[in-house]
C-alpha cells in the first residue's frame, strides 16, 4: 500500500481513539462504505505488495472526516447516506455498556463481596501504596443501597480507621445524607482509591491519585458497583469523576448535570472538603440542589423545608 493510505489509515485509528475517549459508543457507516472496504484492492497493489486484499484508502478518509453528534454520543460519516439506504451502525470497541443483570440472591452477594473484600484487603498491585497504608479502605454501608456515594481516596483519618469518610469532610458528608432523610448506614460509600495516596516527605496533606493509580484501583469499585447496583451514584469531587468518567473537564461545569455509569444515573456535585474551605451559601446550596435531584430520581419524598434549605431568608 501507499505511504498515502497508511497515513489516512493512522488518520483513522487517531480519530476512533479520540472519539471513544470522548464518550462514543458507535460509529454510524453508510452502506457504500462497507462495500468499499470489502472490495478487493487493484490487482497491480496486490502483487506489488504480495498482502492479501486491502481496502482502498477511500474508505478511511471517510471515518477520518467523522463528526460526533452531541445529542446521541454517536459518529455521523460525512456525507450522510441516500434515503433509500439505511445507515449501519458499528460499536466501537470497549464503550459497550454492561447488560442488566438478574437480581442477586441476597447470600449470594453477600459471599461475592466477602470475596471481592478479602482480594481488596490483600491488594498489593501499587506496591509504594501497600508500603506506605496503615489500612485497606474497602467501603462501607448497605450492600443493598439505592444510593452510592464515591469520593476521590483515603486520608489521614481513613487510613488509620479502614473507614471512608470519617474525618472532617465524612462528617460533613454524613449531615448532607441525614438533611436528605438517610441515614450513613442506608447508603454505601466508597472511593476510587482504596489505599491512601502516598505522600513521602510530607508529615501532613494528601495528594491527588495519579491516573496509573486510578486504573489499577478502578476495577475494584467497578466489582463493588455491580454487585451493589445502585440506582444512583453520587461523584464526590473532580478526581472522582474523572476516575468514574474520565472526564477532567473540571467539576464546576459538569456538577449538577446528570452523567451515565455503567448504565446508572451519576451526578457529579463538590466534594465536602471544598465547602469546608468554602463557607459560601451560595456554594453549600449548589450541592445541595445536587442532592435535591438525587432524592428526585429515586422517588424521595421531599418537604418544603428541605426544598429551601441554603437559600437567603
Amino acid at each position: 500500500m501507499t505511504v498515502g493510505y497508511h497515513e489516512l489509515l493512522d488518520a483513522t485509528i487517531r480519530r476512533l481513539e479520540e472519539l471513544k475517549a470522548r464518550g462514543a459508543r458507535h460509529v454510524i457507516v453508510a452502506p457504500e462504505t462497507l462495500r468499499a472496504l470489502a472490495a478487493p484492492a487493484p490487482a497491480a497493489s496486490r502483487i506489488a505488495n504480495r498482502q492479501s486484499p486491502l481496502p482502498p484508502p477511500a474508505a478511511p478518509t471517510a471515518l477520518a472526516q467523522s463528526a460526533v453528534q452531541p445529542a446521541t454520543g454517536m459518529v455521523s460519516s460525512a456525507p450522510p447516506a441516500p434515503a433509500a439506504e439505511q445507515e449501519i451502525l458499528i460499536p466501537l470497541p470497549g464503550k459497550k455498556a454492561p447488560a442488566p443483570q438478574p437480581p442477586l440472591d441476597p447470600a449470594a452477594r453477600a459471599a461475592a463481596f466477602a470475596a471481592l473484600r478479602e482480594r481488596v484487603m490483600a491488594c498489593v498491585k501499587c506496591p509504594h501504596l501497600a508500603a506506605s497504608r496503615k489500612n485497606v479502605v474497602f467501603g462501607v454501608g448497605n450492600t443493598d443501597a439505592s444510593l452510592m456515594f464515591v469520593g476521590e481516596a483515603p486520608g489521614a483519618d481513613e487510613d488509620e480507621q479502614g473507614e471512608p469518610f470519617v474525618g472532617k469532610a465524612g462528617q460533613l458528608l454524613t449531615k448532607i445524607i441525614q438533611a436528605m432523610g438517610l441515614q450513613r448506614e442506608e447508603v454505601y460509600i466508597a472511593n476510587i482509591l482504596k489505599c491512601r495516596p502516598d505522600t513521602p516527605g510530607q508529615t501532613a496533606g494528601n495528594r491527588k491519585p495519579t491516573s496509573e493509580e486510578m486504573a489499577t484501583c478502578l476495577p475494584y469499585l467497578q466489582e463493588q458497583i455491580d454487585l451493589i447496583r445502585p440506582r444512583v451514584i453520587v461523584a464526590l469531587g473532580a478526581t472522582a469523576v474523572e476516575g468514574l468518567l474520565g472526564k477532567t473537564v473540571g467539576i464546576t461545569k459538569l456538577r449538577g448535570h446528570w452523567q451515565t455509569y455503567r448504565g446508572i444515573p451519576l451526578m457529579p456535585t463538590y466534594h465536602p472538603a471544598y465547602l469546608l474551605r468554602n463557607q459560601a451559601l451560595s456554594e453549600k446550596r449548589k450541592v445541595w440542589e445536587d442532592m435535591l435531584q438525587v432524592m428526585e430520581k429515586l422517588g424521595m419524598p421531599i418537604s418544603p423545608k428541605q426544598r429551601n434549605y441554603f437559600l437567603k431568608s
